[in-house]
């Protein structure tokens, strides 16, 4: 791509496909950023590479840049309590072997945990009837997100908020804890993948411990989610100012999971700049020509 004027450019680096918990099949997902006038997108679903290679070949008929991508669930221990973190991978190797060998150790985990929810649910009175419900994610990577539009789907809930306050957050009836891997292990899995770590939607875990940040650094940690779309402008600046402490790559995504009933997809409604682009495919460039 012609990058000259690239400063009115616009990217989202964190889309979720069908794969994972998005409605977007990939080519879905690039046709939409195309319409909403983007430059490159990166496909991060959870835990999963597996729709890389369809957005890839339908971006390169329209003129979209895609990033292959990643979002792995990691686990932290913050106030002496056990969190969830998000790493992203960008421009990982997503054909590795020793890579898809963890991923289906995790996949069989989520999927083992989604076998347990369902039976918690049909303990509690919400059973899900539609015996379609597992055969159509079966092949994919299964969240919470999958149950609480199923629910929606049986009328048991009337939305999805309402299926996760009611029955999948964390203390709920249905819930049913991750299996994990450590940060520092996430981490190092994207690094091995040849890819760039980042961590996702920092504002989620109310991240306030420089030290902490600092550790995640040493252990090869990249870049930080500054924009999001749940980050406040005061959210996005205080990790901007963060990311340029800690001499860090700032990127920026939506986190859209494509449409649902009513509600329209978020992508394209942030102002990502194309310059978050260009830092990661110098910082690619910069890790290759270490090898």
């Amino acid at each position: 791509m012609d990058i000259a004027g690239a400063v009115d450019l616009y990217v989202d680096m964190h889309i979720h496909t069908n794969y994972s918990d998005g409605t977007f099949t990939p080519q879905e997902a690039a046709k939409y950023a195309s319409k909403v006038k983007l430059a490159a997108i990166s496909i991060t679903d959870h835990d999963c590479v597996d729709g890389i290679d369809e957005a890839l070949d339908i971006a390169s008929k329209i003129g979209l840049e895609v990033v292959p991508g990643i979002e792995l669930s990691s686990e932290v221990i913050l106030d002496s309590q056990k969190s969830e973190m998000h790493i992203l991978g960008y421009y990982i190797d997503y054909k590795s072997q020793k890579l898809k060998k963890i991923l289906a150790i995790l996949k069989k985990a989520r999927y083992e945990r989604a076998v347990e929810m369902l039976e918690k649910l049909k303990k509690i009175g919400a059973e899900l009837k539609d015996d379609s419900f597992f055969k159509k994610i079966e092949d994919k990577v299964i969240g919470r997100l999958h149950f609480a539009r199923a629910l929606v789907e049986e009328k048991l809930v009337g939305s999805v908020n309402e299926a996760f306050q009611r029955y999948l957050s964390k203390d709920k009836p249905a819930y049913v804890p991750k299996y994990h891997i450590s940060v520092r292990d996430a981490i190092e899995l994207i690094l091995n993948a040849g890819g760039i770590p980042v961590m996702a939607h920092p504002y989620y875990i109310h991240y306030n411990d420089e030290n902490m940040f600092r550790s995640f650094i040493k252990d090869g940690l990249m870049g930080i989610e500054a924009w999001h779309i749940k980050h406040s402008e005061k959210t996005v600046k205080k990790f901007l100012n963060l990311a340029e402490k800690f001499n860090l790559i700032a990127t920026g995504g939506s986190d859209c999971h494509g449409s649902y009933k009513k509600k329209l997809p978020v992508m394209g409604r942030m102002r990502v700049p194309y310059s978050v682009m260009e830092s990661l495919k110098r910082t690619k460039e910069n890790m290759v020509s270490r090898i």
